[in-house]
């Protein structure tokens, strides 16, 4: 059962000292704190520090943080990190939020985070939803644009055209401007169509 840090700052030319400081200060060996120079914009996860810090961290181990929000760049971010710890047996501990799974009151600071998490969630859910009621009555047309069939139709001659003469489904496929897989999916309406 270890006590592991873990420090964040946003850019090189900030200073992690004071975290550092209040780490050592809770019981963490120098030599056991984990950091990462990075922006709040990247998940957690993604971060090579924490991606060390949880490769090494076992069962029983307790990662100590400065405060909460130096694990996640959201609410989401950090109560999934919080939570994927926990599933792997390791508690985590900030300092200057009083979160600590060992007591009554970081227990409830956890529960906390978690409703608040929720909440976060159900609040994106609903503007990502009215933001789409506001562009369709606005009149954005969704999914993928309407192609004419005679367009279509002249450029699929030209893919054919080229397998004539050798080329691979990509290399025709690139004649017109679409992807591979794009040529296929046209290929395939059209064999429908001819059905």
């Amino acid at each position: 059962m270890s006590l592991l840090g873990y420090t964040r700052i946003s850019t090189a030319g900030q200073d992690d000292q004071l975290q550092r400081d209040a780490l050592t200060a809770a019981g963490v060996q120098a030599r056991d704190i984990y950091s990462d120079v990075t922006s709040g914009s990247k998940e957690a996860t993604s971060r090579p520090g924490m991606q060390r810090l949880m490769g090494y961290a076992q069962s029983g181990d307790t990662i100590v943080v400065w405060r909460i929000d130096r694990l996640g760049r959201s609410l989401l971010d950090v109560l999934n990190t919080v939570n994927g710890l926990r599933d792997k047996g390791i508690m985590v501990r900030s300092i200057a939020d009083g979160i600590d799974p060992e007591t009554t009151t970081g227990r409830l600071m956890l529960n906390m985070l978690a409703t608040l998490a929720e909440y976060e969630r159900e609040l994106i859910v609903e503007r990502v939803n009215a933001g789409i009621t506001a562009a369709r009555a606005a009149g954005t047309i969704f999914g993928r644009p309407v192609t004419d069939p005679a367009l279509t139709a002249e450029k699929l001659q030209i893919v054919a055209t080229a397998r004539v003469e050798g080329k691979t489904a990509q290399q025709a496929a690139q004649l017109v401007g679409w992807s591979r897989a794009t040529l296929y999916r046209h290929q395939q309406a059209n064999v429908r169509l001819k059905d």
